[in-house]
């Protein structure tokens, strides 16, 4: 299938960032626009209590299953915005890395925020992204 984004790289910029700089899509690509992945359960309560990683980890799982929803996959997500409620930056890494790994080599541009504070009761992490996709 074909995919309808297209990372870019930039060699006058620093290699030291995870992810490319810019992404396009084509004029006839849909795009999807995802509201904030936010680590919760089935049942509404807050995944993972404490642990930046483990709601990294179901943020991620979460935006699986949206993107899925809208006919799409992590493939064909153009950018991410991750939120971390901490002002420390160790805190702001490990959710990082747990997104980071999930894209694989697919490094969308992205930015890694902390914030004072998210929507949900204990609430650390949470994920947006665009996607674009190629409707056959």
């Amino acid at each position: 299938m074909a995919r309808a984004v297209t990372l870019i790289r930039s060699a006058s910029l620093s290699d030291i960032a995870e992810y490319a700089y810019a992404a396009t899509a084509p004029a006839e690509a849909r795009l999807i626009f995802l509201a904030g992945a936010c680590p919760l359960n089935g049942d509404g309560s807050t995944a993972a209590v404490g642990d930046y990683a483990g709601q990294a980890q179901k943020a991620v799982e979460n935006m699986r299953t949206a993107l899925a929803d809208a006919g799409a996959t992590l493939r064909d997500v153009i950018s991410t915005r991750v939120l971390v409620a901490s002002a420390r930056r160790e805190d702001l890494v490990t959710a990082w890395q747990v997104v980071r790994d999930s894209f694989g080599d697919h490094d969308v541009p992205s930015t890694l925020m902390g914030v004072t504070v998210l929507g949900y009761d204990d609430q650390l992490v949470e994920i947006e992204a665009v996607a674009a996709v190629l409707d056959a």
